[in-house]
């Protein structure tokens, strides 16, 4: 879901089994954060479908091994983005059992919530989206290099002109607005991939970003249904207004195609809606260089070289 009103059309109600006719990931080894949920969970079997292997970290283990009980092919394994020593752990026990990963997929967030605290005062949503996912990224760094050929997918947003990064109070320390802090966060997603790929290219490593496009998920559980009746989501008894949504099917195909299509081998640093690199890719004037190494500062971690 986005908190813009553009919609998508061209592509928009693409499978994810579309996406991988004729696609054998026997053998690929995939990380896919949130993936017991929602367009996570749509990634996580696809992916296992697919032939891949599939390690889901999560914040709720014991739910996310409720909810891939079924799946064959999947590994559950503790992880809370928000905080730096779990990242650190995590990324400690992937690496003992896994020399190589093929697809990263950063896709747990969490969206418009009240003002809330993580680590050392971090603003919940900057932390969770983007600071968590650029720690994974270089604590993971020599399975992603090791692969040779992997991709990793940054889940963002529907992207407006006006989202901005508050350089001079990215913790929202100074007046908390929640839809500010949520888009910061997806424009991170989107510059965070750009950098990425920039410095991943040498080694083999490539990242996308992408617009899920508009999907009904456990993402949305922090807004009261006034406010998305208001919004002109859902109807008073809600019911999601028709022709607005895709199904988390749909909305997980971009994601998928990002990080298996063999039409983007050579290609990187894009912002990819329904299945396809973005007319309009958003500019960042610096600012995606100026983000990495905010966030290297903030995290202490600066590995990918």
């Amino acid at each position: 879901m986005t908190s813009d009103t553009t919609h998508t059309t061209s592509g928009a109600h693409r499978t994810t089994g579309e996406v991988l006719a004729g696609i054998d990931l026997t053998g690929r080894t995939a990380v896919v954060t949130g993936g017991y949920s929602g367009l996570g969970l749509a990634t996580t079997l696809a992916l296992t479908r697919a032939g891949a292997r599939v390690v889901v970290p999560a914040r709720r283990p014991e739910a996310a091994r409720r909810a891939l009980a079924d799946v064959a092919g999947v590994e559950v394994d503790h992880l809370d983005l928000a905080d730096l020593s779990s990242v650190r752990a995590f990324a400690e026990r992937f690496l003992h059992h896994h020399s190589a990963l093929d697809i990263l997929i950063a896709s747990a967030g969490i969206m418009a919530c009240a003002e809330t605290r993580v680590g050392p005062g971090w603003e919940a949503q900057f932390a969770t989206n983007h600071l968590g996912h650029h720690a994974l990224v270089n604590l993971l760094w020599p399975a992603l290099t090791a692969s040779g050929s992997a991709r990793v997918v940054s889940v963002s947003s529907g992207h407006n002109p006006s989202w901005r990064i508050r350089w001079d109070d990215v913790q929202f320390e100074q007046g908390y607005d929640k839809w500010e802090a949520y888009t910061q966060s997806k424009l991170a997603n989107i510059l965070f991939a750009r950098h990425l790929d920039l410095l991943g290219r040498p080694h083999g490593v490539h990242a996308f970003s992408v617009n899920p496009g508009w999907i009904l998920t456990p993402l949305q559980r922090h807004l009261p249904v006034e406010e998305m009746v208001a919004a002109g989501w859902i109807d008073a008894d809600g019911t999601p207004t028709p022709g607005l949504f895709k199904t988390a099917d749909q909305g997980a195909a971009t994601q998928v195609w990002a990080a298996t299509s063999p039409h983007l081998d050579g290609f990187g640093g894009d912002y990819c809606v329904d299945c396809r690199i973005a007319d309009g890719n958003p500019a960042d004037s610096g600012a995606a260089a100026r983000l990495w190494a905010l966030s290297a500062e903030l995290t202490g971690l600066d590995l990918v070289h």
